[in-house]
């Protein structure tokens, strides 16, 4: 990841936080033809001291012909994003720009055997169903052998996470008045997102005089 500002840099374990809140993102590798890319849900986990972001992929994907515990793959979380018109701003002579939140998590993958495919299974609806609002759904309450031939069908990367670059571009730079007039506009949007967005800009200066609290 290309880090613009160190002001914009996201804290590592706060990083990792954001990527396993997430629980969604794109794995990808190279091989001789050039990058292959797939998105996923995976979940954080952690061994001897390092981040292991646990990923499942159809058996079929080509991605899983190149784990062969050497080759880096790179894990990229997106979080929200958000274009802003230089006109928002209260000063002149701005640049439209896009405000974003990202984690990259990269390192060495390995293959996991396939008896471990209902370990992972567990532990990723347990991380997920607890999002929802509702009693958890888990592999238990699956016929055993619609169960069994979905969990045959997948392969489980363990991505050994060596390297998180974390950044969180929400305009820090720019001055008070810019600051309020950029979360006001995002507070004012119909789209999810540019809320929250705007929301974490207020939490960044708290205090100011925004239209919209």
């Amino acid at each position: 990841m290309h880090v613009l500002r160190p002001q914009f840099r996201i804290e590592e374990q706060r990083a990792l936080e954001f990527a396993g809140a997430r629980g969604f993102g794109v794995i990808v590798a190279a091989d001789a033809d050039g990058p292959r890319a797939s998105h996923a849900p995976f979940v954080l986990a952690e061994r001897d001291g390092r981040a292991i972001a646990q990923i499942h992929l159809t058996a079929k994907n080509p991605l899983v012909e190149l784990v062969d515990g050497t080759r880096r793959f790179l894990l990229i979380v997106a979080g929200d994003d958000a274009y802003i018109s230089n006109d928002w701003y209260a000063s002149s002579d701005n640049v439209s720009t896009w405000l974003y939140e990202a984690v990259h998590l990269s390192g060495v993958a390995q293959l996991r055997g396939q008896g471990e495919n209902r370990g992972h299974g567990d532990a990723l609806l347990a991380v997920s169903e607890a999002r929802l609002q509702k009693a958890p759904w888990d592999l238990g309450q699956m016929e055993p052998g619609k169960r069994e031939s979905m969990l045959a069908a997948i392969r489980v990367i363990d991505l050994v996470v060596d390297q998180v670059e974390g950044q969180a571009k929400l305009n820090q730079h720019k001055s008070d008045a810019d600051h309020v007039a950029l979360a006001d506009q995002l507070a004012r949007s119909e789209e999810t997102g540019h809320r929250r967005l705007a929301r974490k800009m207020r939490a960044l200066r708290p205090g100011l005089g925004y239209e919209i609290s």
